[in-house]
């Protein structure tokens, strides 16, 4: 069950007239509220007032149609924001935010979050650079559905999963089902189960106390 902080008093967040992003986040301004796996954070369909930023663990990102099919659209990891829709004006949730793995997340209310986009041009940088990094992964998506084979897209999710390219990769993924996995790229668990399988005999994957992904399998996402 998610449980909520109590607020300590605010951390300064300006030092030398400079905005202190890390140390806004980190204090008690936005309210911190800690998810356990499987906990929901919202629900498709819930009123929307406030936008999330991930301090740690993993948050899917889900929605269901009207014919009760699920699809993962993302998960998330920390220094993520998500909820950003209420910003343009969504009054509900368009998705479902489960928590993968123990969470901590920050709850920035929309006018605190609309202020600081108006006052602080660091906080405003990084939100700018988020939303158009998830643009540009939304594009990325698209493409992949359409022109890709199953296999190339779980090795892909995988990758992006492991935040390969990033400055800090982690090789040990958070505990994610192959249902999860299929729910992403569009295809069955037996697929899923059947390419896994094939990953860890080609030594692109480990199952070693937990899955590992190898750098040998962006040979996946690149061979045609």
């Amino acid at each position: 069950m998610a449980t909520r902080s109590k607020p300590r008093k605010p951390s300064v967040a300006k030092a030398r007239g400079v905005f202190d992003l890390a140390a806004y986040l980190d204090s008690t301004g936005p309210a911190r509220v800690e998810y356990q796996p499987g906990d929901v954070a919202f629900s498709q369909g819930d009123p929307s007032g406030d936008i999330r930023y991930i301090q740690q663990g993993t948050i899917k990102l889900s929605v269901l149609s009207h014919a009760g099919k699920e699809a993962v659209v993302a998960l998330l990891g920390p220094g993520d924001f998500f909820g950003e829709g209420t910003l343009a004006g969504q009054s509900m949730r368009i998705e479902t935010a489960t928590a993968v793995t123990a969470a901590g997340v920050l709850i920035i209310p929309k006018e605190e979050m609309i202020r600081l986009l108006h006052e602080e041009s660091g906080f405003s940088d990084r939100f700018i650079t988020h939303m158009l990094t998830r643009n540009i992964r939304i594009e990325a998506d698209l493409i992949d559905q359409l022109f890709n084979s199953s296999e190339k897209r779980l090795a892909r999710a995988l990758l992006l999963l492991a935040r390969y390219g990033q400055a800090q990769p982690q090789r040990t993924l958070p505990k994610v089902s192959q249902e999860t996995l299929a729910e992403m790229i569009g295809t069955t668990r037996s697929r899923v189960n059947f390419f896994m399988n094939k990953f860890k005999k080609l030594g692109l994957i480990e199952y070693n106390g937990g899955l590992k992904v190898n750098h040998s399998l962006l040979s996946v996402v690149l061979h045609d």
